[in-house]
């Protein structure tokens, strides 16, 4: 398989990647500008940048890069303890890959189903996190991951970065605070959590009383979505997609 084939199903799986891209060269180099290689966090590297310690200092940090979801150009240098003989620099620039927006789902109820539906349309790559097994085996979304998971479990195996945009709205008023509380101190874009303007004070207070801070607090998008007059499971995941598309779009 050529790299181009591996980028293709990169982008069809929704793999977590990193393509390492040669910019340019100065002095002798082991590998040329153009040279290739994608860093996946659970397997070996494909292609090569140049091997060595050089390539080791760049397969460590794709690793960040995937797990912040920043691009970096960086300058290495293939000096003599890469035993390569090779005494050059070169430029690579580090792009994580899928380009797409990561957005978890905690609840598969109905209005979490909804959303998943139409979410996939518009850059998001949509995960649902519910506990529920006979509900998610019963569920048929394209696209979608569902991740059949205690919310808490989920929470501490899934990977957040600064393109994570995380929707909760579970079956709970218990796991919904509970799970906020948790994501709020995870990487994100976004978090926003369903409810009522009551049970949403309640929930401020809650966030206050357990110590999370007053401009964290305020950031979380609770009531979620766009206040529009809505009232079907449909049209509220409208409402949460619009919020989620232009907060996308500002960035």
């Amino acid at each position: 398989m050529d790299i181009f084939r591996m980028l293709a199903e990169i982008s069809r799986e929704g793999k977590p990647a990193a393509l390492c891209t040669i910019i340019k060269t100065s002095g002798s180099t082991p590998r040329k500008a153009g040279s290739k290689m994608i860093v996946h966090p659970d397997s070996k590297p494909f292609g090569s940048v140049g091997g060595g310690k050089l390539e080791l200092q760049v397969i460590e940090d794709a690793l960040i890069s995937i797990e912040t979801g920043n691009t970096l150009l960086k300058e290495y240098s293939a000096g003599e303890d890469n035993n390569m003989h090779c005494y050059g620099e070169c430029q690579i620039f580090i792009d994580p890959l899928p380009n797409n927006y990561q957005l978890i789902i905690f609840g598969g109820g109905h209005v979490g189903q909804a959303l998943a539906r139409i979410a996939g349309n518009y850059g998001f790559m949509v995960s649902i996190v519910d506990d529920r097994e006979d509900l998610l085996d019963q569920l048929q979304i394209e696209g979608a991951r569902l991740i059949k998971s205690a919310y808490v479990a989920a929470i501490n195996d899934l990977k957040f970065t600064n393109k994570t945009f995380i929707v909760v709205s579970t079956p709970s008023h218990a796991f919904d605070e509970e799970v906020t509380m948790l994501c709020a101190n995870k990487p994100h874009t976004y978090l926003g959590m369903i409810g009522s303007k009551n049970k949403v004070a309640l929930a401020k207070k809650l966030f206050a009383e357990k110590g999370l801070d007053d401009k964290v607090i305020e950031s979380i998008d609770m009531p979620i979505g766009i206040p529009i007059n809505c009232e079907t499971p449909e049209e509220i995941a409208i409402s949460i997609l619009a919020r989620l598309i232009d907060i996308k779009n500002r960035k």
